[in-house]
């Protein structure tokens, strides 16, 4: 059974017999350069292999770095995330170079500290765990999607701790490298090398050991032109059918061990003021998707929705057992095709802005957002026996 292991000791030194390669995306000479000096910062007296597509981009060689260059197998413009492509890409390139290790970089990789990157790289090297994920500090408004959906799902189905599940930074052992891209092969091979990739769930199917390392702060790259209805629709079907793919695992009582999160004290968010467009959107949606909603949704959560429609800004608050029970029932719907999926999951986004007006009202009376964060995943865990209920038998709406 995986587990899931607190940030290694950094007073630890990473072990002299392995090789790290780090992988990293296309960077513009000046980030390049930040990014080699960081390594180097990281791993003083250490040899690494550093793969780039823009080897010609550095400035200078730095004593250490073996820096190599690469072309991506299947380049994909503008990903903001890692992708099947990706994986693929870093196995190879760990396969070719006989490396112990990879750390695998995503899009604005030069904002990680030398900290940051040791302390991914350590928990594989020294600490010996499978897979190594960043726990990074974000601000308050940062990441929710991350925080309404990846984190509890992941942690209430999969059993698997990590903060942030759809990491674009990642440290792999040897034998998660080729996990990883024997299942990336799968999507390469039907023309869907920009498809994301759930290595903490993965992770834990295998057994395998993960580990979480607090990185600190980090610019997450933007998903550019696309709008959130696409970018939740795309995130949440691929978490879906993942989800789906693992039945048989996830069905299996699983808990996620307790985890100290590594967050730096959080910010009070401002003014409440701007929920207005988030609670026009839902209200809006609440008579126009109501139909299509009673497909999905019990009548228990129908009537806690309506509650919902009727309340001012002011005193505006989604249970957390209420959202809980609505993405358990929508990744029943998806699994079921109960509706067209595109519009099963276009339906989900009204949704997921009533729950960030909830979360960010709250918060703005004082509330640290990862103490609700906390609760939310802990409602997530108690709920996990209707979702399996169901699962087993679709039909039966439980009370």
């Amino acid at each position: 059974m995986a587990t899931t292991s607190a940030m290694p000791d950094l007073a630890l030194s990473l072990a002299a017999t392995s090789t790290l390669l780090v992988s990293l995306p296309s960077l513009a000479p000046e980030p390049f350069d930040q990014i080699l000096e960081n390594l180097s910062g990281a791993f003083p007296g250490t040899t690494l292999v550093v793969a780039t597509p823009d080897v010609s981009s550095s400035t200078g060689v730095r004593p250490g770095l073996q820096v190599v260059s690469y072309t991506p197998a299947a380049p994909i413009p503008g990903s903001w995330t890692l992708t099947a492509a990706d994986f693929l890409n870093a196995h190879e390139l760990a396969r070719q170079h006989r490396t112990t290790a990879t750390l695998l970089l995503g899009a604005e990789a030069q904002s990680l500290d030398s900290a940051g990157l040791r302390a991914l790289a350590a928990a594989v090297l020294d600490s010996g765990a499978d897979l190594a994920v960043p726990c990074y500090s974000l601000p308050p408004r940062a990441g929710l999607v991350n925080s309404a959906i990846l984190y509890p799902v992941s942690r209430a189905i999969f059993g698997a701790a990590p903060r942030f599940p759809l990491a674009i930074d990642l440290c792999l052992s040897a034998r998660m490298s080729a996990r990883m891209a024997t299942l990336a092969q799968k999507f390469t091979a039907v023309n869907q090398a920009d498809a994301l990739m759930w290595p903490v769930a993965e992770a834990a199917v295998a057994g395998f050991t993960i580990a979480q390392a607090d990185v600190g702060h980090r610019t997450l790259p933007q998903p550019g032109a696309i709008d959130l209805n696409s970018l939740l629709a795309q995130i949440t079907g691929s978490l879906f059918a993942d989800v789906d793919a693992k039945a048989a695992f996830w069905q299996r009582v699983r808990m996620a061990p307790a985890v100290k999160l590594g967050f730096a004290p959080a910010e009070v968010p401002g003014s409440a003021d701007d929920l207005a467009p988030m609670l026009d959107a839902f209200r809006l949606a609440y008579g126009n998707l109501h139909e299509i909603w009673s497909l999905v949704l019990p009548p228990q959560s129908l009537l806690g929705l309506k509650r919902l429609s009727l309340m001012p800004a002011e005193t505006f608050s989604m249970p957390d057992t209420l959202w809980a029970r609505i993405v358990y029932d929508f990744l029943l719907a998806y699994r079921l095709r109960t509706i067209n999926r595109g519009h099963l999951l276009g339906a989900l986004t009204p949704l997921y802005l009533a729950w960030v007006a909830s979360h960010i009202r709250l918060t703005a009376t004082g509330t640290d957002p990862e103490h609700h964060i906390a609760a939310l995943a802990a409602a997530f865990e108690a709920d996990k026996a209707y979702l399996v209920s169901r699962w087993r038998w679709p039909d039966r709406f439980n009370p």
